[in-house]
């Protein structure tokens, strides 16, 4: 009776028979005692039993099973017996039980290797990086002797002859035709099986010559063939030594996180073990594609859209770039669905191309000829100064991420760039583009830059989005013969070329938050962005650097009035947050106290950035600084969260008219686009409003109206019922209007 640490009394009786050529626990317990493998393995290549087990010889194993229960039982041998149901593994091809079995087998001795094998991981750069010294470091840190042979018909035979006679033992390994030649008379044009095994010689040891030396009957293991692929594909070392003496190692591979333990693995130990280096210098292990719903995807199941639909529906560039941004290409897994795909063409795919045709719908109507300009001078335009500083950014981002092989950091770039390119730089240059067909009415340097940004865009964006900006590429550059005829031709951008402003783009940036949370705070007070509001305040840090920009903030929160200070007053008060989580296991129930200390405002702040609070020090990430505003006042703080933002929210008689005019020149601006009209096109409008409010506001703001429209004459037209062309809702009332050209 042995003792084993695997066998307890929790199920069965706690003993249990033995069969070391059949488990690895078994093995390894009766190995320590004694007990030799050889000895108790009477189970034959096609799972049936041996004639060491004489009654049920030439039997399968698991149909002796009703055989051998009742033998026991007529022998009087079985004391009770039971049924236990357990899961036990199955081809996954045919599905029938699998037996486990010790045979013999080839090895390559990893355990020698192992110091080799660490030291060239750590060349490697892994992706993620936590791979390298976790699951990939700790599988070679106690990796085995790898067995490199099958006992199959089909695969790669090994080249190992040995003696049919163990009274003269000879083993002979060869390692090319030449070998193969010289010894045996023939060169063979086939290595596989069966034509490799009747190459036979006399065993040169043995002087009886009654020996033969034959090719042992394995074939090699298929990762064996897998991880010698970087030599075995160019035939090294009989030919092409040179070139993968340049090439070698790979760059750059990809595979499944699990390939740690299957390619990425084999090809390691060959290339450690051969040439002492790794195999590839950067390794990409992509997690798994789930669906919608969590599931793994099945063919079976159909629980996915089909790869041909979503090309003709979204694009391959939808797909393409989905799986290049998420996490799946960070060793994490991924859900996909439709959604998932319509929101990369509604947030990346439309808006660059919304960009490109709005540089192309007016470059045309000024019939200009835009010229690439990185660097327009410092008497540039502020809003070209800084999109170009962001184009440098850009450039310079994304290459440190793809250098780093982080395509979701560089597609990230990406699409934070798109946003400031659409949302600030064009919405806030329109009116600069904005001309009447006449070269002297536009800002022809801002139709430079936004050309250069946009050329720039599609080269960065180009691995990621290879359709669409091969088209953007082909209409931008498309006359200009020192370009290349393709984006994926060009050379990559070189972001010192770009005029670049840190403290620029800095401050702008910071504007644009600003910005956003007065937008945010419009939004929640019910204040349409076309109704003029008298004010906004900016105060807190640096907000005095915001001052140069104050005409792009009156514009953008359509406010009369911009005011930046300093002090914050009594605009808003910090709030000291501690997080319980860090501070818990730090203070234990003292905790509580810094809480209570938190709530009542008792604390100070340190200059080294520390907070003093319930007799404890809080170090930066223990705590949170938060500003909250008093009940009643419109006001947010910024993200940075060191500066808020308050609007003024009453409205007067005066600008609710002013709102009414923006209101009506929405309206007609969408009519225009609903009779085709072109951008430079004057029109006649003819207006009919029920509201006396309404139509004070189009007579105090007509020439207004009339400018943004291009309207040549503005009529009002009292109960018209005959007018036709549109019908809207302005004010609450009803409003209708006809243009003509």
């Amino acid at each position: 009776v042995l003792g084993a640490e695997f066998v307890d009394a929790s199920d069965g009786t706690g003993v249990v028979h033995m069969a070391p050529g059949f488990g690895e626990d078994d093995q390894v317990a009766c190995e320590a005692a004694g007990i030799p493998i050889g000895r108790v393995v009477p189970v034959d290549d096609q799972g049936c039993f041996t004639a060491d087990v004489a009654p049920w010889a030439g039997t399968n194993v698991f149909e002796a099973n009703p055989d051998i229960i009742r033998h026991l039982k007529e022998a009087g041998r079985v004391v009770r017996h039971d049924t236990y149901e357990h899961n036990y593994p199955h081809c996954w091809r045919t599905d029938t039980p699998i037996i486990y079995k010790a045979i013999s087998s080839w090895y390559v001795k990893v355990t020698d290797l192992t110091d080799r094998l660490l030291a060239t991981n750590a060349q490697i750069n892994w992706v993620p990086g936590h791979i390298r010294d976790g699951r990939f470091g700790m599988w070679l840190a106690g990796a085995r002797d790898w067995s490199i042979s099958r006992n199959r018909f089909w695969g790669s035979p090994i080249p190992v002859w040995r003696s049919d006679d163990p009274a003269y033992p000879r083993i002979d390994v060869y390692g090319s035709l030449d070998e193969i030649e010289r010894d045996f008379g023939v060169r063979p044009d086939d290595l596989h099986r069966p034509f490799i095994d009747e190459l036979t010689r006399p065993n040169p040891d043995d002087p009886t010559g009654n020996s033969t030396m034959r090719r042992v009957p394995e074939v090699l293991d298929c990762w064996f063939e897998s991880g010698s692929m970087p030599f075995a594909q160019v035939h090294y070392p009989f030919e092409n030594k040179d070139w993968f003496d340049e090439h070698f190692p790979a760059d750059f591979i990809v595979e499944y996180i699990n390939q740690s333990r299957g390619w990425f693995y084999t090809l390691h130990v060959l290339a450690t073990a051969i040439f002492d280096r790794p195999a590839f210098q950067n390794v990409i292990c992509h997690g798994i594609l789930l669906a919608d719903d969590g599931a793994k995807l099945s063919k079976k199941l159909r629980n996915y859209t089909e790869p041909e639909l979503i090309f003709e529906q979204q694009g391959s560039d939808a797909l393409r770039w989905y799986f290049m941004s998420t996490n799946i290409v960070r060793g994490g897994d991924a859900r996909i669905s439709d959604q998932a795909i319509d929101d990369v063409v509604r947030q990346v795919i439309l808006p660059i191309w919304n960009a490109y045709s709005f540089f192309t719908l007016y470059a045309n109507v000024e019939g200009h000829q835009a010229s690439f300009t990185p660097d327009p001078g410092p008497d540039a335009d502020l809003l070209d100064r800084y999109i170009l500083a962001k184009t440098r950014d850009l450039v310079a981002a994304v290459e440190a991420s793809m250098d780093g092989y982080d395509l979701p950091g560089a597609a990230m770039e990406i699409q934070s760039f798109i946003d400031a390119l659409n949302n600030w730089y064009i919405r806030r240059s329109r009116d600069r583009f904005w001309g009447t067909g006449d070269a002297s009415g536009a800002d022809l340097a801002g139709l430079d830059t936004l050309y250069t940004v946009l050329v720039t865009l599609v080269q960065v964006s180009a691995p990621f989005l290879p359709m669409i900006t091969e088209e953007i590429w082909t209409g931008l550059t498309g006359g200009d013969d020192a370009l290349p005829a393709s984006v994926h031709l060009s050379d990559w951008p070189n972001a010192a070329s770009y005029r670049g402003d840190d403290s620029l783009g800095a401050a702008m940036d910071r504007l644009r938050d600003v910005a956003s949370t007065g937008l945010r705070l419009r939004e929640d007070q019910g204040l349409r962005v076309r109704l003029p509001l008298a004010s906004v305040t900016v105060a807190g840090r640096n907000a005095n650097t915001l001052e140069p920009f104050a005409e792009l903030l009156r514009d953008e929160l359509n406010v009369k009035n911009v005011h930046v200070t300093e002090e914050i007053g009594n605009l808003a008060t910090f709030v000291l947050r501690p997080d319980g989580k860090a501070l818990g296991p730090r203070l234990g129930k003292d905790v509580q106290t810094v809480f209570g200390a938190a709530r009542n405002g008792e604390w100070t702040a340190n200059d080294d950035g520390t907070v003093n609070v319930g007799g404890h020090v809080l170090q930066l990430d223990e705590y949170e600084l938060a500003l909250e505003s008093p009940e009643g006042v419109a006001a947010a703080s910024l993200r940075s969260n060191d500066a808020v933002v308050t609007l003024d929210t009453i409205v007067t008689p005066e600008l609710e008219a002013e709102g009414l005019a923006r209101d009506i020149v929405r309206e007609i601006q969408n009519a225009r686009k609903a009779e085709d009209l072109v951008v430079t096109d004057r029109i006649a409008v003819s207006i009919d409003v029920a509201s006396d409010t309404a139509s004070a506001a189009i007579a105090a703001h007509e020439g207004y109206i009339a400018e943004q429209v291009l309207a040549t004459s503005i009529t009002m037209i009292a109960g018209a019922d005959t007018l036709t062309g549109h019908d809207a809702t302005v004010g609450g009332e009803p409003f209708r209007f006809q243009i003509e050209r």
